[in-house]
């Protein structure tokens, strides 16, 4: 279920609640505030220990709401315009307008220039980005405290002054981004048609839902510059807009700052809150796609309310009953005895309706007919109706729903988001006790009644999507098709304007930041027990929780290459039973104390996770204690991982992105070296592995010999070393991490092509060995000097390939660096019939900057960059544990930040410049290109290197 989360489109925010009939109003009161500003409500913590968010509320006399939340832990702030509006808004023939133009707020508006936004929010060294669903659009920025004037000047001015630069250049470079964010995220990807099409043949035509988010190719073809401006002053007018502003803020002078830019923006047209769609189907309607995949999918979708209606909160239950994890029917009667791979139930709301979603991917090893899988699926259904609910279903539910609500408010962000959403669309920010309340007033009648209601008996959509030419697989013959378009609307026939807006000050003249805030290092202990395991631990009270993060040094790199895939099989069998209790009986335990544990083996580390409640940690630990100790490593649960990771394997490999990623490794590390396999092995590795090299790999390798432990929390020293006294006592032996065989050396650049037939677009890579990690001397440092080449959004790379050329939806590069290796990559999935140009591209810009190297600007906007940045570093648990687990893994003082920081200070322009042209030759690098070989390879012999057709398809 989505444990109070509201699903909106492709985006999640913590639940903005039911009706608003019931919900307790905070008290209005007065104050002292800048002329045209009126506070609407106050609301504080709650004394009776209730969770709440505090917050005041005030709108602007343009009709823009603001809404202020005060968090003084971090120097950091989170600011949130949310514009209520979505692909919902739009009109049939118009599709993904609302998307189209999130990324036109991005091009620059009247005082800010082309592409600058980002550029400005990462000098300040803060992160900023947008995103658009159904039913809203918003744009978020996290920045130093000291940065939020210079924030609320940028959003301003794109809500104000933005139609003027609208240009007819920028909208079809932009026309072309989102073609190709298509093509890389839908059309390319397995499974990408799914939601689209789902919706499609769930929804009537013209019914906002029945498109997707991102649109058609065909509607953004069709429309021009003056149909998107003409969209903008429809609908982002300041009475159509929230904006939220969270952490570090002095209230008094950011409502200044509020009303001396915002506050001159004139509002938009009305906007009333848009009218719930109820749906409902005649009979089931079963649909077809034929994908590049290799298991079969089968969806079934039935209609039910919409967001904020009461029977919402028990039909999320029922999801969680029958689909949420271990304990679930779906998991017993699907996953288990693997006739799924995966199967899941789900019920998405968004704001005009919800959709009860069960999937499972079929286990070819059984069968591949989705008929029989949808014949398990209602026998699921069958067998929970006859079985009823549990006092343990409801009380899984609950728990989890207070442990998740917990872990969400950890960040600002986090709350600053859950106040957006509450606000845009129940005019109230603070709803999570009210959302906590009405789960936990769920009643096993309330489960079963909806059940009957809008599942039993009831009509669905059944989409099945089967591998190319394979449609004997699917669940029934398709019987609806799709109805066609009518495309009645009409492009804009006149020249929109901007709204005339005076100001009393220059808007011409960004706002200076203030001073830079204090960034402490988190405080933390360090323990070295005598059994080998280095623990730090850091102590906050800011949430009531408990990370603890263990890590046993060597996970896939002890792996016998014959046997790859090992410490990542073992992982998964170490998540299953115990000797003690079943695999059942343990995810409920957990689930019943809203506690995850989580066993998993990538890169250098097999690692261990415990999230949890501090009020529950004791219990959680003792299950760590049979999980870590009494693994029962049964065969029943070796087949069926062996089983569904075969599978797996088989479906990674129509994906492009993982057939480059496998092409990277092998091609650098050639193929006698473990590393140069996926951490999973692969299926000739995989059919090797026993259930008797489990067994061994457990009693060698799972030792605290070579173990780093990083606990952060609300916890107390002594009481936290009482608490994980069976891992003091642990005894295991030492272990040798068996060294590299020698890697391939290449005399000649070359282009090494994998071919993916009918693949949309095309994934290039452009790679070489370089320099393992460190803190701050020539691998550090080639990561500043690459900061402007590939390292931000306004870097050379991507500016060329995406922003110019519009071959890409984002092109990056980097230094990489682990503990023994390292490599340069620039990647990019590109447009395939601009495969070949965008190789050029690539490679001449690394070569010129190789040559002239960064500029006394770039140099300036890295150093303030990375300086700034620290004060988005430490902010949640999560972040703090992984700060302290990166300093056990790289044996660092905390200290190094320090010398990190004179190094940025310090470094030459002239020193980067020769780090550029030592490590940036384009003649040692190789070109590696996933695509159809038959539509691009006639480009690729036109950029003359040799072409050598490679395949990693094993």
């Amino acid at each position: 279920m989505k444990r109070l989360v509201l699903i909106l489109g492709s985006a999640a925010l913590l639940l903005s609640g039911c009706s608003t009939e019931n919900h307790s109003k905070p008290q209005v009161v007065t104050d002292n505030l800048p002329s045209g500003i009126t506070l609407v409500e106050q609301h504080s913590d709650k004394a009776n220990g209730d969770v709440s968010i505090p917050y005041s509320k005030y709108q602007l006399d343009n009709g823009l709401t603001v809404v202020l939340h005060e968090d003084h832990s971090d120097p950091l702030v989170h600011v949130d315009v949310t514009y209520h509006v979505g692909s919902a808004r739009e009109e049939v023939g118009k599709s993904g307008f609302a998307h189209f133009f999130e990324h036109m707020m991005f091009q620059g508006s009247k005082n800010v220039e082309d592409d600058e936004h980002f550029k400005i929010i990462t000098e300040a060294g803060g992160t900023m980005n947008g995103s658009t669903n159904s039913d809203r659009t918003n744009y978020y920025e996290t920045v130093p405290a000291n940065q939020l004037e210079k924030v609320l000047w940028l959003e301003s001015d794109r809500m104000g002054f933005l139609l003027d630069t609208v240009t007819q250049e920028k909208f079809e470079i932009q026309r072309e981004t989102v073609k190709n964010e298509r093509g890389q995220s839908y059309d390319n990807q397995p499974y990408g048609l799914r939601s689209e099409r789902n919706g499609e043949s769930l929804y009537p035509v013209g019914h906002p839902y029945s498109w997707s988010t991102i649109g058609y190719v065909e509607d953004l073809d069709r429309v021009t510059v003056d149909d998107l401006k003409a969209f903008f002053k429809r609908w982002y007018g300041p009475n159509n807009a929230v904006l939220t502003i969270g952490g570090d803020i002095d209230k008094n002078k950011t409502l200044v700052w509020v009303q001396k830019y915002f506050g001159s923006i004139p509002k938009g047209p009305a906007v009333e809150d848009p009218k719930k769609r109820a749906v409902s189907l005649e009979r089931d309607r079963y649909v077809t796609i034929e994908d590049q995949v290799y298991l079969p999918l089968i969806q079934l979708t039935y209609p039910t309310v919409y967001v904020r209606h009461p029977d919402e909160a028990p039909l999320d239950v029922l999801s969680d009953i029958l689909g949420g994890g271990k304990t679930s029917l779906f998991y017993k009667n699907l996953v288990k005895d693997n006739h799924a791979v995966q199967a899941m139930v789900s019920h998405p709301c968004r704001e005009l309706s919800c959709e009860f979603q069960l999937i499972a991917l079929a286990n070819p090893a059984k069968s591949t007919k989705l008929s029989d899988l949808q014949q398990r699926i209602e026998e699921s259904l069958l067998e929970f109706e006859t079985r009823g609910v549990s006092e343990d279903d409801l009380a899984r539910t609950k728990a989890s729903i207070e442990s998740s609500t917990i872990f969400g408010l950890q960040s600002v962000s986090g709350k600053v988001s859950t106040l957006a959403a509450n606000e845009t669309f129940d005019s109230q920010p603070d709803l999570v006790q009210y959302d906590l309340n009405r789960y936990n007033n769920v009643t096993a009648q309330d489960v079963m009644r909806v059940y009957r209601k809008y599942i039993k008996g009831k009509a669905k959509v059944v989409l099945s999507i089967v591998p190319a030419g394979q449609t004997e697989l699917v669940a029934k013959p398709q019987n609806f098709e799709l109805p066609k378009r009518e495309i009645t609307t009409s492009t804009v026939g006149h020249k929109v304007e901007a709204p005339v807006i005076i100001d009393d000050f220059d808007r011409s003249i960004m706002p200076k930041a203030g001073p830079n805030p204090t960034v402490k290092v988190p405080e933390y202990q360090r323990t070295q027990f005598g059994n080998g395991i280095e623990m730090l631990t850091h102590s906050t009270d800011e949430t009531p929780t408990v990370t603890l993060l263990l890590s046993l040094e060597g996970g896939p790199l002890l792996d016998p290459i014959e046997k790859a895939g090992l410490a990542s099989f073992t992982a998964e069998m170490m998540n299953e039973s115990t000797t003690s209790m079943t695999n059942e009986q343990m995810a409920n335990e957990l689930a019943l104390l809203g506690s995850q544990i989580s066993f998993s083996a990538g890169g250098r580390y097999t690692q261990i996770r415990v999230n949890s409640l501090v009020h529950n940690l004791d219990k959680t630990l003792e299950l760590l204690k049979t999980k870590l100790f009494k693994p029962a490593f049964l065969s029943e649960d070796f087949n069926r991982i062996k089983q569904n990771l075969a599978q797996q394997l088989q479906q990674q490999l129509k994906n492009p992105s993982v057939l480059a990623a496998r092409a990277t490794d092998t091609l650098l590390y050639g193929q006698s070296n473990r590393i140069s396999l996926p951490d999973s092995g692969n299926l000739s590795t995989l059919a090797n592995i026993e259930l008797e090299d489990i067994k061994a790999f457990y009693q060698q390798y799972y030792s605290p010999a070579m173990a780093n432990l990083v606990i952060v929390g609300d916890i107390d020293q002594k009481q936290i070393n009482k608490d994980i006294q069976f891992l003091i006592d642990w005894q295991g032996a030492s272990y040798q991490i068996p060294p590299y065989q020698p890697f391939p050396e290449h005399h000649e650049p070359k282009i090494y092509l994998v071919d993916k037939p009918g693949a949309a677009q095309s994934v290039v890579r452009v790679v070489e060995l370089a320099l393992p990690y460190d803190a701050s001397g020539q691998q550090f440092k080639s990561k500043l000097m690459n900061y402007p080449l590939g390292g931000m959004f306004n870097s050379r790379i991507n500016l060329n390939l995406r922003e110019d050329k519009g071959y890409t939806y984002g092109a990056s590069s980097r230094f990489v660096g682990g503990k023994t290796l390292g490599r340069f990559q620039a990647s990019a999935d590109v447009k395939q019939e601009n495969t070949g140009d965008s190789i050029k591209e690539f490679l001449t810009e690394i070569q010129r900057f190789s040559q002239n190297g960064m500029t006394q600007s770039e140099l300036l906007s890295m150093r303030s960059a990375y300086t700034q940045a620290d004060a988005l570093s430490y902010e949640t648990p999560s972040s703090k544990a992984n700060f302290l687990n990166h300093l056990l893994t790289y044996d660092l003082d905390r200290e190094y930040r320090d010398i990190q920081a004179d190094v940025i200070e310090n470094i030459t322009l002239s020193e980067l410049n020769d780090i550029a042209r030592e490590l940036l030759d384009i003649k040692r690098m190789q070109v590696i290109v996933v695509g159809d070989a038959d539509k691009i390879k006639p480009q690729l012999t036109e950029l003359g290197r040799e072409v050598v057709e490679i395949n990693v398809s094993k």
